[in-house]
């Protein structure tokens, strides 16, 4: 797979369409006329009002494109990377489809591009969202009045370094205020990473070198099956849907293993996954007396996962290394909340209550091994309420918004049955954020803000059980992890086409990995989280403004940090850059380029090697009146993407060098008959809780 080959299939492409975009009437065309009324396609429009950055999609050149991964992508401050969603310059980002939270990254392929009526991106979220969000970003759909049965069909094939392939249906029938729908997704991924990894330390007096190589196949094969119903009738609206999701792993793990100058040890890593999990979902919505607005969401959710790994050395004498483990997870979770005019603002109240249980239990099957790697049965139970107040008014061209959050929080932590009291504890927890912003006009504002979070690490990083790498390697977690006291400080602008986005952080507490020796009887490195103290500084400039047909995206940033671990330093900036490109072409055709790169840098106790240019691409047409589209695209086009990486921490320096596959092309077909957008309304009830699950 190399670019020639990309080039030749999408020349192909293109001259094989070329004669049938020609006879197209304008019914495919940018300009199309219904009813004596022309519509004609224009280019995004995005504003700032207060701290968030909202683009209307319906009627732009973007919404011909495919599906929501494929707007976003070319949206400001935005960044997709294999289905994966995230912000520029913030982490712990929710998204919201029409209120409610995306339970998967399937959620997103599932929208058309061409449903999608605005996408709103919060830079500063409010005291109604869990302290640990950085940014909210919230799509809304276009509603469609059409009764009867609604069929949408996506079907996608990849091919990387190994063929994948996905496909998405999607029935839905409304009469009167009633939906009922039902969809279902099989999707088969079938990735191949490799690499290596070195470690240098200075053990029992000498220099000492532990490596090994990795060659990592991950088939996994997972599916989605969803039901459920919507009712919206005058000021009421509620709804409820259940869904399943089952998951089948076989990864392998072939390489090797070498202590400094000794002759490299083949190995083999065997891994079975069989989990499953079920999530039911209720909301009720009510307007009354002109001015008042209740919400409530509920939610339920269990799931079960198995693992099973075998680690074999087939050329020497070394003992196979076997161990399974049993995962469970249940949440109960309840939201609500109203909303009310105050003050000449809009006053928001509400409470959010859940109750957590994860078990964890792991067994060794090695006896030599469990000498320092023992079984373990660890289970968590947290039961946390939170009050929240959010009120945000307009004085002129002034706008202002301040909110508070009160949580509650009980958590307990015991290992084999025995509460572990330095790890349990009881937390009162209370959070502010104010945000201030002010307009010139519609093409230039300003925002200023200021957070204060409580960040509580995911439940996995506070496991006391410890995993097998190799001979001379662990992985673990870390149940002492405190949580995280974070301040934040944001200055957000716009200029006409230009967004400024500057970003101060200091972090108490928050957590990293370090690799370190691990007390045993030979030589075993563990590699595990940490709490450590950062501050952070981050600057990114876009630019973006339509030039006839072509929209370019640019966006220059840095990231900066001041960490100090064992006395190293780990301050060095990482400059990137983003050059991101749209073509909307007539009879239908559209054409995205975007190509980015960043600078060797730290990022908490890591360093990551530079990737100075990058390449994806894609090129779509629509055809039978919009009803079908066929897209072809291609990633990392000439395989310069790198996710190297060193850390140097506890006298240990490791040297990380891998490759992903992440170069590849891909083919999307989606059909739809009378398209109608999922109605649904509720929220999540607990989605940070989700996210730590």
């Amino acid at each position: 797979m190399n670019a020639k080959f990309f080039i030749a299939v999408v020349t192909a492409f293109l001259f094989a369409e070329t004669g049938l975009a020609q006879s197209q009437e304008a019914a495919d065309s940018l300009a199309r006329e219904l009813q004596e009324v022309v519509v004609t396609a224009k280019q995004p429009a995005t504003k700032l009002v207060g701290s968030t950055l909202v683009s209307t999609i319906a009627g732009s050149n973007l919404a011909d494109l495919g599906n929501a991964l494929d707007v976003l992508e070319q949206l400001p401050m935005i960044k997709v990377n294999d289905n994966a969603v995230s912000v520029i310059g913030k982490s712990d980002i929710e998204i919201y489809i029409n209120g409610r939270p995306m339970r998967d990254e399937q959620e997103l392929q599932q929208i058309l591009s061409s449903d999608m009526k605005k996408v709103e991106l919060d830079m500063a979220p409010g005291a109604a969202y869990a302290s640990t969000t950085g940014a909210v970003l919230m799509i809304t759909t276009r509603r469609n009045f059409v009764r009867g049965l609604s069929v949408t069909d996506q079907f996608k094939l990849q091919r990387r370094r190994r063929w994948s392939v996905m496909d998405y249906l999607d029935l839905s029938y409304r009469t009167g205020s009633w939906e009922v729908f039902v969809n279902g997704t099989v999707n088969h991924d079938n990735s191949l990473a490799t690499g290596s990894t070195t470690n240098t330390l200075v053990y029992e007096g000498k220099p000492t070198v532990v490596g090994g190589s990795q060659r990592n196949a991950y088939p996994t094969t997972t599916g989605v099956v969803k039901g459920g119903f919507n009712y919206a009738g005058g000021a009421q609206s509620f709804g409820a849907y259940y869904r399943y999701n089952p998951e089948r792993g076989d990864f392998n793990n072939s390489g090797t293993e070498w202590l400094d100058n000794d002759p490299e040890i083949r190995r083999e890593i065997d891994r079975r996954i069989r989990s499953h999990s079920h999530l039911a979902s209720a909301y009720y919505e009510n307007r009354f007396a002109g001015k008042y607005l209740l919400h409530f969401d509920g939610d339920f959710r269990r799931s079960i996962g198995r693992n099973c790994i075998a680690t074999t050395y087939p050329a020497s004498g070394n003992q196979d290394v076997e161990s399974a483990d049993r995962r469970e997870s249940t949440l109960w979770a309840g939201k609500l909340y109203m909303k009310f005019p105050l003050w000449s603002g809009d006053l928001t109240v509400g409470t959010q209550d859940s109750y957590t249980h994860t078990l964890l239990d792991y067994r060794m099957l090695n006896a030599q091994v469990e000498e320092y790697i023992p079984s373990s049965l660890t289970e968590a139970r947290q039961t946390s309420a939170a009050l929240f107040a959010s009120w945000s008014r307009m004085f002129g061209k002034f706008t202002l918004s301040a909110g508070a959050r009160y949580e509650y929080v009980d958590y307990d932590f015991t290992v084999d049955g025995i509460c572990d009291p330095d790890v349990s504890r009881r937390d009162h927890l209370l959070t502010p954020d104010v945000s201030l912003g002010y307009m010139f006009n519609d093409e230039s504002q300003i925002n200023l803000s200021y957070k204060m979070a409580t960040v509580k690490p995911p439940y996995s990083q506070l496991t006391g059980s410890l995993g097998y790498v190799g001979m001379h390697e662990i992985e673990g977690g870390n149940p002492a992890l405190r949580d995280e006291k974070m301040h934040d400080v944001q200055l957000f602008g716009m200029w006409k086409g230009f967004m400024l986005q500057a970003d101060f952080t200091r972090a108490l507490d928050t957590y990293a990995y370090v690799k370190q020796l691990y007390p045993a009887g030979n030589l075993q490195l563990l590699m595990h989280p940490v709490n450590i103290d950062v501050s952070a500084v981050s600057l990114y400039l876009v630019w973006s403004r339509p030039v006839g047909r072509w929209t370019p995206e640019v966006t220059f940033g840095m990231y900066r940090q001041w960490l100090t671990l064992d006395g190293t330093s780990h301050n060095k900036p990482i400059w990137s850059y983003y050059f991101d490109n749209t073509f909307s072409l007539p009879h239908g055709w559209m054409i995205t380029a975007n190509i980015g790169g960043r600078t060797q840098g730290d990022m908490h106790t890591n360093r990551f090697d530079r990737t100075w240019f990058t390449a994806d691409a894609s090129v779509g047409k629509t055809f039978l009146n919009k009803s079908l589209t066929v897209k072809l695209s291609a990633t990392d086009i000439f395989d310069t993407a790198n996710n190297g990486w060193t850390m140097n921490t506890c006298g240990v320096f490791v040297d990380k060098r891998q490759s992903y596959d992440h170069r590849g092309v891909s083919l999307n077909v989606i059909y739809n008959f009378q398209p109608q957008k999922s109605r649904y309304k509720g929220s999540s009830a607990a989605q940070a809780e989700m996210n730590r699950l």
